[in-house]
């Protein structure tokens, strides 16, 4: 199993109230999170649903990311299969 755009969206949206489609966070992969009005919190947010929704603690580091494709990349890396 491994977190898609698809999901990183919605969790933006439900944890951190900012919305970007799919298709704009795939083009915008490697802008900072801050740019797309995701802060420090915002990100804790969405780790903590990712941590509810999938049942497996995320990797210390995740809240630390800069952009959206080095986050997708450091989680689904220590996700489990299939989880």
């Amino acid at each position: 199993m491994s977190i898609t755009v698809d999901e990183l969206s919605e969790l933006m949206k439900k944890a951190a109230g900012v919305t970007v489609s799919p298709a704009d966070l795939q083009d915008r992969a490697d802008s900072g999170f801050d740019v797309l009005g995701v802060d420090s919190l915002g990100l804790l947010g969405i780790v903590g649903e990712l941590e509810n929704r999938h049942g497996v603690p995320m990797p210390v580091d995740a809240e630390r990311c800069r952009t959206p494709r080095q986050f997708l990349d450091l989680v689904n890396s220590a996700m489990p299969a299939g989880a």
